[in-house]
Order: C-alpha cells, then structure tokens, then sequence
C-alpha cells in the first residue's frame, strides 16, 4: 500500500482503488491500493475526512495495512476520491512538530528523555524523565518560539541501515524496517512516522499551560500554533471582562483581585464578629429552654454551626438550627452536649430526603423539605 501522508503531508485529496470492504464493530473497514489517511500511531490520532463520499470515522494500521473505518460501504473494486479534513490534519501536524522541538531542546540541553507523549482533543502532554524548575521551563519555551520565528526547514530522510547507525536520532533503539528520520537542524532528530509542517515557522506557538510532577521528571501541558491563539483569546478576553469589573489596566487585574480578596476577607471577618454578637443573645434567649429548633435566613454552614454551638451551651438540651428556603433546601447543624444523635439523625435524613452527619453530639447537613415538614417530625 502507498502511504502518500508520508512523502507530503500536504496533500488533501487523492484517488486510490478499493481493495476491500468488510463490515466491522463500528462501521465499515476499507482497504484502499494507496491512501493519504493518517492512521493513529506514535501518539498521533488518526486522520478524518471523506472516501468516495462516506464519512472516514477511524484510521488504524492492522497487519501492515491502513484500515479506514467508515460510515457506509464501498464496491470491491471501485475507484474512489479521498478527502482529508485539512483543519484536523494541520492542527495534528502543528501539534505534533511543536512536540518534537519541545523534547528535542530539552534532551540537548539537560538530558531529558521523552517518556509520554499524549496528543489530546484539547492540549498535548510530554513526560520528561527529568524534573525542570520553572527558570528551566522559561527558558525551554523561549528557545523553542525563537526556533520557530527562526522558520527553519523540516528534513524527512529513509536512511540505508549503514547510515541509520552513525546517525545520532533521540531515544535511540533498535528498529526494524525502513526507518523515517525527521530531523528539526538544531533542535531536534528523531525517528517518526507521523506528519509534520515543512518548516518551523508553521508551528507559530508554543505556549506551556502547566508543568507538575510526575514520577521521577515533569508533565508539561502545552498547546500549538492555532490552538495556542484561541486559548490566548480567550484569556484575554477574560482578563479584559475583569479590568472592566475592576477598573484596573489590563496588566494590573491581578494586584486589583489580591486588593478585591483582602477586602473580602475583611468583610467576613466582620460579619462573623457581628454574627457572633447575634448568636450570643440568641442563646441568652434560650437560657434553659431544654431542646430548641430554630430558623434562621442566609446563614452558612459555618454560620449555622456556630450558631448552634452558641444557643447548646446555654440551652441545656438538644439545639437543632435550619437555613435555607423550601425551593433551594435547608442546612443544618444539630448538637446534643454528650447525647447520641446517629439515630435521630438517620431517621430525619429517611423522612426529609436529608444527607449528612457527624460525630455523635454533634451533626451537619442539608435536606429537601418545607419548614412545616421539619417542624412537624421534631413535634414527635
């Protein structure tokens, strides 16, 4: 079978004969005498497009040749026209080629071995053997965009065995077959099946998303070329919305949230003095009265807890504290000074549609219920 995808990746129509047609698990499987289809390998993903007017769904190489799975059927011996889907396709091949470059760098300037390579629907993952410091990370993004503004060329060898021996490719192993060498001058030489830009500059990008631990090296998350435009975009457009919220410069949106965070903080700190000062003459209020339920709007789980602690200390029996609305639900916190309230507790979760618990004296929660409901099962 005649791969065109490896001698021009470019190349986004074809005609090619059918060789065989057999119905599959998830659609039709056909064999063409020569495709430009992509099928999925060395972290790749398959190729989709059209063949003979059907929809290609999956691309895979078995025994040696390229299976397309497809939508509908096509005739034994038909002679059929392939079109590829150019986005995909040139999306895959910035992704992949921005790839090389980032592994080739970091394996000539530290030794990294590319030990994982994942290229997903939405960013691309490398596992580096060896871990990076953010300097480092820096450092390898920078140098690899200047490589790409440099706009070198791409070399696509087939190297004899003699020549493929001398030649120093990353991840140097044992192969069997003829050998694909694509070389990036200066940046990286690796042997490869997939399809790549004709030069650098095509790339465009590379921005680095994150990089975390993993095992013994660094994950680095990245996007290429046209998917690192449209996720710079979309940050920019966010921060844009946040310097109109904040009224801050489009640079200064992070020292104008850290200010908004630490007003935040003061806020809460002084509704929880008020809030305490309101939970202390609740609880004068109920001095005594044994077991006491109460309402009370807004309060959150914190509120409703210390709430609760406040008016069990002076009650002298079982406190049971409600907030929420009977279109929302309720919240609760229920204390008992050393009673168990497991019990109670799953019978009211059972009756009021409620999840939660606790310790023994003391349980939190929510429910779906009215509050003539909830009164109802404590008049037990």
């Amino acid at each position: 079978m005649e791969r065109l995808y490896e001698e021009n990746p470019f190349l986004t129509t074809f005609d090619a004969v059918v060789e065989s047609c057999v119905q599959g698990k998830k659609g039709y499987d056909i064999i063409l005498n020569r495709t430009a289809f992509y099928p999925e390998g060395g972290g790749q993903p398959w190729d989709t497009g059209t063949l003979g007017g059907v929809k290609v769904l999956e691309v895979h190489t078995r025994e040696g040749r390229v299976v397309h799975t497809c939508d509908a059927p096509l005739a034994e011996g038909a002679a059929v026209s392939g079109k590829i889907d150019w986005a995909r396709r040139f999306d895959l091949m910035q992704q992949h080629s921005g790839e090389h470059m980032v592994s080739g760098m970091a394996h000539d300037k530290w030794g990294c071995e590319n030990v994982g390579f994942h290229l997903g629907a939405e960013a691309v993952t490398i596992d580096l053997s060896l871990p990076l410091t953010p300097e480092q990370l820096r450092e390898l993004e920078e140098d690899v965009n200047r490589y790409i503004w440099e706009d070198h060329p791409i070399e696509i060898a087939y190297p004899s065995r003699e020549e493929l021996a001398a030649i120093p490719y990353r991840s140097k192993k044992e192969l069997t077959g003829q050998v694909r060498i694509v070389t990036f001058p200066g940046a990286d030489c690796c042997a490869c099946c997939g399809t790549h830009v004709s030069s650098s500059g095509q790339v465009g990008l590379v921005k680095f998303l994150s990089a975390e631990k993993f095992r013994e090296g660094v994950r680095i998350q990245l996007l290429c070329g046209g998917r690192a435009l449209r996720h710079l975009n979309a940050v920019w457009a966010q921060n844009a919305r946040i310097s109109h919220l904040l009224s801050a410069k489009a640079l200064d949106t992070a020292p104008a949230v850290e200010r908004l965070l630490e007003e935040t903080e003061q806020l809460k700190a002084r509704r929880a003095a008020l809030e305490d000062a309101a939970f202390a003459r609740r609880a004068r209020e109920h001095q005594g009265a044994g077991d006491v339920l109460l309402f009370e709007e807004g309060l959150t789980p914190d509120s409703l807890r210390r709430l609760c602690d406040a008016v069990l200390h002076t009650c002298g029996g079982r406190c049971a504290c409600f907030s929420g609305s009977e279109t929302e639900g309720y919240k609760y916190a229920m204390g008992q000074a050393g009673g168990d309230l497991r019990p109670l507790t799953k019978e009211m979760n059972q009756a009021l549609n409620g999840r939660g618990g606790g310790k023994p004296d003391f349980v939190q929660g929510s429910l779906r219920a009215t509050e003539a409901e909830i009164r109802s099962f404590f008049q037990k």
